[in-house]
């Protein structure tokens, strides 16, 4: 009869664990031989910093600004007294030297001239009446002038043939005087070709005699400008 072993009693059962721990053991003692460092404690040195001086803050000498004293009050006004006057002062009477004719004198009044005065049309006081508008109040004779002077314009107007063929457009400034006795003069114009400046100066020309614009009842030069506009269709 065989003697029965106890599994409890196996040594060889946890061999190997063993072997692993006793050899993880090996190889960290090895890691840690390898990786030691030693420093040299003379390699670095300390040095003492000398603060005392550092917390002597330089203070600037400032000079003392001394303000002037204000300046004393101004004296008291003096007291003026008023003392009357007891005595009777003597009145000297002027009697008049003038005679009892009576003197006339002549006073010339100066008439003003307007001969070489431009009223302008809109501070005018009469403006100048386009023929047509005789019987229009007077309070829409400047509207009358107006509405005529650009049917003048429309009747007359005519484009410029070589202005056409070149494409030529725009608008012409013009400005003209209405005389005195109500002929246009003074044309001037102004545009972007010579073709229409001479065809707007040709429908003003071509404008009648009027009767001239009156300031303080006489006859005045009246300024006049307008815009005639070219444009091709």
């Amino acid at each position: 009869m065989q003697p029965k072993k106890n599994p409890k009693a196996d040594i060889s059962r946890n061999s190997s664990l063993y072997f692993a721990i006793g050899l993880a053991f090996v190889l960290f003692i090895a890691w840690r031989g390898i990786e030691w460092k030693t420093y040299d404690k003379n390699a670095y040195g300390y040095q003492a910093l000398d603060v005392e001086n550092d917390d002597q803050e330089e203070i600037p000498i400032t000079e003392q600004i001394k303000t002037p004293p204000p300046p004393p009050p101004p004296p008291a006004p003096e007291i003026i007294e008023v003392v009357e006057d007891e005595e009777e002062i003597e009145e000297t009477v002027i009697e008049s030297t003038e005679t009892d004719q009576e003197e006339i004198v002549e006073v010339e009044v100066m008439e003003e001239e307007f001969e070489d005065v431009d009223v302008p049309f809109a501070v005018i006081e009469d403006v100048p009446i386009f023929p047509g508008c005789e019987r229009v109040a007077k309070s829409k004779r400047r509207d009358c002038f107006q509405e005529q002077i650009n049917k003048h314009i429309r009747k007359n107007f005519r484009y410029p043939e070589i202005a056409q063929e070149m494409g030529i457009q725009g608008r012409v400034y013009v400005n003209f005087i209405i005389s005195k006795d109500g002929s246009i003069i003074n044309i001037r114009k102004r545009g972007p070709d010579k073709n229409l400046e001479r065809e707007a100066e040709r429908i003003i020309s071509k404008l009648p005699r009027m009767t001239p614009g009156r300031q303080r009842g006489r006859a005045v030069r009246v300024p006049f400008s307008i815009p005639i506009t070219f444009r091709l269709q």
